[in-house]
């Protein structure tokens, strides 16, 4: 009998949006390394149920919402709460370094906690640290060295923007002088660095008409509005199904145009194109082969604009890498990160409007000059 597997909520969210937009299973399973398409099959049988809670709860362990597990004498369920509170040290150990890099006000911290739970001995020797050490640090925990200070400044960093920055992002906006290594140290030791996870998605369907690759990857622009780049992705955090259509300047990221709505036409696209400001000459506008960008109301809507399309080729999303990123960002950074995964569709577009002004205004990139794309094209123009 083979190994049972537990798929992360990220991965089964992930094959859900995947399935929803149309990819084929096998190219699900392999893109995401799922083992079965029956597993498949019964996440997307629990989404359109409704049954969401499913899909945090472990593997072989499937309880009835809002109730836990039923077990068959007090030995076992003491066996069970052993187990659990075994593996709770193990996480804490492996997210907060403890016993690698051991820190002192968390062990301290914890100890306390768990103490009604076990002695401090046991708990000591479940985090590597000796008892002598453990009341030495309490003894001193007080007191705060301007090591301390550094590292709660650093922290209160990287919480101001929800763990989205990596340690060299959150040295650039360091209020003194240090080190991208420290910084680095000093994330890793309390388990800070960022949490965001890029995911992939791979772009099917057969074009109408199919414009040239003119962009041919390269993502660097010498002024605004010289390159333009735009793409469809999919929002299933609502009540319904919901798109969003954005367009992306090249030269600093910044999104320019951007529609929600809930249906994937010619005309959801178009919304987005008409609000385009007055364009200098030879702008190129980048998309994907989907049909909506190959139809003749867009194609001809893009031309009397003046503007030059131009296509990726079909099954290679890294010829539209950057509005690719931006709505893998968007997604990670808000509903995955918050583990808002059902919701309603008022709130679902307040979220992602209220992220695009923070990434255009507030989120800074590294190829920026650490300077966010509003700021960075205000700049530029000085």
């Amino acid at each position: 009998m083979g190994t049972r597997v537990s798929y992360p909520i990220e991965i089964k969210m992930k094959a859900i949006e995947m399935k929803l937009a149309g990819v084929p299973n096998m190219e699900i399973l392999e893109s995401l390394t799922i083992r079965n398409v029956s597993q498949l099959k019964k996440w997307m049988k629990w989404y359109k149920n409704g049954e969401l809670h499913r899909l945090k709860q472990p593997v072989g362990k499937q309880y009835t919402y809002g109730k836990g597990p039923e077990y068959e004498s007090e030995t076992a369920k003491l066996q069970a709460e052993n187990r659990y509170l075994k593996q709770q040290i193990e996480v804490f150990k492996k997210v907060q370094r403890v016993g690698k890099e051991v820190v002192p006000r968390v062990v301290v911290k914890l100890v306390e906690e768990l103490r009604g739970i076990m002695t401090v001995g046991e708990i000591c020797v479940h985090l590597g640290v000796s008892r002598p050490s453990y009341y030495r640090w309490k003894k001193n925990n007080s007191v705060e060295t301007r090591k301390d200070i550094r590292d709660k400044k650093i922290g209160e960093l990287c919480k101001l923007h929800k763990f989205r920055y990596g340690y060299r992002k959150i040295t650039s906006i360091y209020e003194e002088a240090i080190s991208k290594n420290t910084v680095q140290r000093v994330m890793r030791k309390y388990g800070w660095q960022c949490r965001v996870k890029v995911k992939k998605r791979t772009r099917t369907g057969q074009p109408a008409y199919v414009a040239p690759n003119l962009l041919e990857r390269d993502f660097v622009a010498k002024r605004p509005f010289e390159k333009l780049v735009t793409d469809i992705t999919y929002l299933p955090f609502g009540q319904s199904m919901m798109y969003l259509s954005s367009i992306q300047d090249v030269y600093n990221g910044e999104i320019v145009a951007k529609t929600i709505g809930f249906t994937q036409d010619t005309e959801f696209v178009l919304d987005t194109l008409n609000q385009l400001p007055e364009l200098p000459k030879d702008c190129i506008l980048h998309s994907d082969q989907g049909s909506v960008y190959t139809s003749y109301a867009y194609q001809k809507a893009v031309k009397e604009k003046g503007i030059t399309m131009s296509m990726s080729r079909k099954g290679t999303p890294a010829d539209n890498s950057p509005i690719e990123t931006f709505h893998s960002s968007l997604k990670s950074e808000t509903f995955y990160l918050d583990g808002i995964y059902r919701t309603t569709n008022a709130h679902v577009i307040q979220i992602v409007e209220n992220y695009i002004t923070y990434y255009n205004n507030t989120r800074i990139q590294t190829k920026l000059n650490s300077q966010p794309p509003v700021k960075y094209r205000q700049l530029a123009v000085i």
